[in-house]
């Protein structure tokens, strides 16, 4: 058995049996061992941001991780922001990322690159195997550590000689560690904070936007008046009819900070105290209220879910959650805009579907609208570098390939990561991307007004415009394997939505819709 074989199989003994690729030639080995371990599910990408992406999406939905194959440091480079962004999210993921054969290092070749500076940044952990006799205890240990509380990106760097040599070895799945429990002590004395008689804001994140968590959550603020808030890109948030209805604070700094007046003490719960995105002239960064105080109940590596439920019987032992009810938008008419192509996804949105949502500032209505539709899972941007949601689609059709899968996509960021609909082809995935094309970075002209910049400058606004050429998606869709259709009105788009879902495989609408601003 040769390194690559011993670690392909330790991979899947733990339960890691998908691997989103994009090789290389010192990957080659583990590409020809794939067929000695039919387990592993090979998915190739045509891009290295699509590979990680794909497997953050992967591992929100399935809780668990899946493996990825990148070519070296220029590969693992080319992942780093979707990595990124899975790190926001605590994502488990097992980079595998081949290297140049040991002997092969000291000659500085073309590719040669410091990896250990790149699986650093990552803020995870790293190791490669000192012999292939290393490897599958290597394997072993990396999903061990990429299923540490709250979850992280392990990276297993492999050189060709030691992926090629004989003497390799399969080892058991390690367990991964539980989350600490929180202790009785910090329960009550955030439960004191809740009988204080002064305004508590309760912000949750991580597991607590599950349905145990949310539930918890209700009954807290019904038992005690205190405000519940999702953070603002939660990594997997079950919502619809049946659920608890929290709202989510604000992107907007403005907007976080009204939701936030009058707390005198903010209640944190499997998330962080909150912070403006950017730094804005003459506005504060820390979104808490000034003389507030913050309390912690439980840490993103806690039991987020045995705490808040903890503290829900300690507070609220006789009260229920407040659930949502079901309830759909009236399917609109006329002309798309930004307004009613949400109510086209709130009519229209099929039981048990899941979301990944980059729409950006065409979304920003999105949760109203949806609200009261059947259960589903919303998948955000956790951290904020786009071209995340047509890859992360990709990891969740195949974590649950019975489950519709809606892309709803802001066109700049679509653009970004716009192969993933190759492999959306390649692999006959149930994903429906909605492009939401207003042929402008928006959100960019948001921000350039937010910060105090010139707005009217001709040059400062082409950078922020993307037509000239407009872009034609269907096309682009279609030349990779995606049927697509346009949409430029509510009844286009609930016809063409209603048709793509009714079908297996993928699909793209290009609705057309006028910036929000």
């Amino acid at each position: 058995m040769n390194g690559a074989q011993s670690l392909i199989r330790t991979l899947v003994d733990a339960g890691v049996d998908v691997c989103f690729s994009n090789p290389g030639t010192s990957e080659m080995h583990f590409v020809a061992a794939l067929d000695s371990v039919p387990e592993m599910r090979g998915v190739l990408c045509l891009f290295e941001g699509v590979v990680t992406g794909a497997a953050d999406g992967y591992a929100r939905i399935a809780g668990k991780p899946a493996a990825t194959l990148l070519h070296l440091g220029p590969g693992l480079g080319n992942g780093l922001a979707n990595l990124h962004n899975a790190r926001r999210a605590h994502t488990p993921i097992v980079n595998v990322v081949g290297d140049h054969a040991t002997y092969h290092k000291k000659l500085d070749a073309p590719l040669e690159s410091d990896i250990p500076a790149l699986t650093g940044w990552l803020q995870g952990w790293s190791r490669e195997p000192g012999s292939t006799a290393d490897v599958g205890a290597d394997a072993a240990a990396a999903v061990a550590a990429s299923m540490d509380p709250p979850g992280r990106v392990a990276t297993l760097v492999l050189p060709a000689d030691v992926s090629w040599g004989d003497g390799g070895t399969t080892v058991a799945p390690i367990p991964p560690r539980a989350p600490h429990p929180v202790s009785a002590a910090t329960v009550k004395s955030v439960a004191e904070v809740l009988r204080s008689g002064e305004q508590v804001s309760l912000l949750i994140g991580g597991p607590a936007c599950h349905e145990a968590g949310l539930r918890a959550v209700s009954r807290i603020a019904a038992a005690t008046g205190a405000k519940p808030l999702i953070e603002t890109f939660p990594a997997r948030l079950e919502r619809g009819a049946g659920l608890p209805n929290i709202e989510r604070l604000g992107y907007l700094a403005e907007q976080a900070s009204y939701q936030l007046t009058g707390t005198k003490h903010l209640i944190v719960v499997g998330t962080k105290s909150p912070v403006s995105f950017f730094a804005y002239p003459g506005k504060p960064s820390d979104l808490v209220p000034e003389g507030a105080q913050v309390h912690t109940l439980a840490e993103l590596d806690h039991d987020v879910v045995g705490a808040l439920e903890a503290l829900a019987d300690e507070v609220a032992p006789d009260a229920e959650p407040v659930l949502q009810e079901p309830a759909r938008p009236a399917l609109p008419s006329g002309p798309l805009t930004a307004q009613n192509w949400v109510e086209v996804i709130g009519a229209v949105l099929p039981d048990n579907a899941i979301i990944s949502d980059e729409a950006n500032t065409s979304g920003v209505l999105l949760p109203a609208a949806t609200a009261g539709a059947p259960r589903h899972d919303v998948l955000t941007l956790t951290g904020g570098a786009i071209g995340q949601g047509l890859p992360v689609a990709t990891g969740a059709a195949i974590a649950a390939p019975d489950r519709p899968v809606i892309a709803l996509q802001a066109d700049g960021s679509a653009l970004y990561t716009i192969s993933a609909l190759w492999t959306h082809a390649r692999e006959n995935l149930n994903v429906t991307t909605v492009v939401l094309n207003n042929r402008a970075y928006a959100i960019l002209r948001m921000e350039l007004q937010r910060v105090g910049a010139e707005t009217n400058g001709v040059k400062a606004n082409e950078l922020l415009d993307l037509s000239r050429p407009d872009m034609d998606f269907v096309k682009i869709a279609e030349g990779m394997g995606v049927p697509a259709t346009r949409a430029t009105t509510a009844e286009d788009l609930a016809a063409q939505l209603q048709a793509a879902l009714s079908e297996p495989g993928p699909h793209l609408i290009d609705a057309i819709i006028p910036p929000l601003m």
